[in-house]
């Protein structure tokens, strides 16, 4: 798989707890982002940014049967309504996975295939940080759609 590397920086977003329990963080993150979309959430954290990227965060290390905190938000520290924070993720290295495909269909599939593939293969182990997904302002239900995946690695 290609990817590439790079260091840590800070987000500003809205956020929300949700169990991995028999995957239940693979339906209710996605409508996490429906209601964002619908509530105007997703507009005001892109109108922050010159480029619209957005970012989904994963802020715990889960294991099945636990929880994680998820964020949507932009990179930066941005003043915003009362229920965004800003977050400061921890320097670290990412390993940068792409993307391609309507959502979420081909970012879980990306997801799936690092645990299964690429960590195996590498060598490369996980360093417990926050993991991160980063979408552009585009028609995210194409199949031509390119997103990235962010993983915090140390080298083996």
């Amino acid at each position: 798989m290609e990817y590439r590397l790079v260091e840590g920086f800070s987000v500003t977003g809205k956020t929300m707890t949700v169990s991995t329990t028999n995957g239940e963080n693979f339906r209710r993150i996605p409508q996490f982002w429906r209601t964002s979309y619908a509530d105007g959430t997703v507009d005001s954290l892109r109108a922050l940014r010159p480029d619209g990227l957005l970012t989904g965060i994963c802020l715990a290390d889960a294991l099945p049967g636990e929880q994680l905190t998820y964020v949507i938000g932009v990179e930066g520290a941005h003043h915003g309504p009362a229920e965004w924070t800003t977050i400061a993720i921890p320097a670290s290295t990412w390993a940068i996975f792409p993307s391609t495909g309507a959502l979420p269909d081909a970012i879980q599939r990306v997801w799936t295939r690092i645990f299964e593939e690429w960590f195996p293969a590498t060598g490369y182990q996980h360093a417990g940080g926050p993991e991160v997904e980063v979408l552009p302002p585009r028609d995210d239900v194409l199949a031509t759609y390119q997103s990235q995946v962010w993983v915090p690695v140390v080298r083996p």
